[in-house]
């Protein structure tokens, strides 16, 4: 009975940290004339030294993007990756967007009404007890692949979402897993169209 119960309370956690998570935004491009991209083998390599929003978690969003170009069909070459046919390029980038402080804690609203039988007036205080709304992480995960003969880029995409500061979905873990998760959805994917992926 026990054992029931400590599942059913996992189940339940692993459900909350599902539910919050947030959509993505998702676009790609590509040049596959028949919805196909051939694959082959790839090499993940990092573009992240060369943006202003560099983070020290890039090698779990290059892991999970490691795991969804396996999933749709390209292979690694392990330690030799400097002969694979593609080159995927990744790039994080993270940003804070500011709450704000406009927003003040209480508010006074006063009411009044007249008619034919009477009149009368009403104060009513209003007490904001949600506290100071939190900060959100902007995290945007982007994805170029080329082919390493000729360099030219058979396939690119970004994924971004935005999720209140300390929550499940702002943790690099699960943020890096939900962005290539809806990135590499239905590979490649239609050409030049936003989607959002709930």
């Amino acid at each position: 009975m026990q054992k029931f119960f400590g599942l059913a309370l996992l189940s339940l956690a692993l459900n909350a940290c599902v539910a919050a998570m947030p959509p993505v935004n998702v676009t790609r491009f590509h040049i596959a004339q028949d919805t196909q991209i051939p694959t082959g083998t790839v090499a993940i390599e990092s573009a992240s030294d060369e943006t202003q929003g560099r983070i020290l978690e890039q090698g779990t969003y290059e892991a999970a993007v490691r795991r969804e170009l396996q999933r749709v069909g390209f292979s690694s070459l392990g330690t030799d990756a400097r002969q694979s046919e593609y080159v995927a390029r990744v790039t994080v980038e993270q940003s804070r967007l500011s709450a704000g402080e406009g927003r003040s804690p209480v508010s006074v609203g006063v009411g009044g009404s007249t008619g034919s039988y009477g009149s009368g007036l009403g104060v009513g205080i209003g007490i904001d007890l949600s506290g100071k709304p939190k900060d959100k992480i902007a995290i945007e995960l982007s994805v170029r692949i080329s082919r390493r003969a000729d360099s030219q880029t058979i396939w690119e995409g970004r994924s971004s979402l935005e999720a209140k500061d300390g929550s499940p979905a702002s943790q690099p873990g699960l943020a890096a897993s939900k962005l290539a998760e809806a990135l590499f959805k239905d590979f490649p994917g239609e050409s030049g169209t936003s989607i959002i992926v709930p």
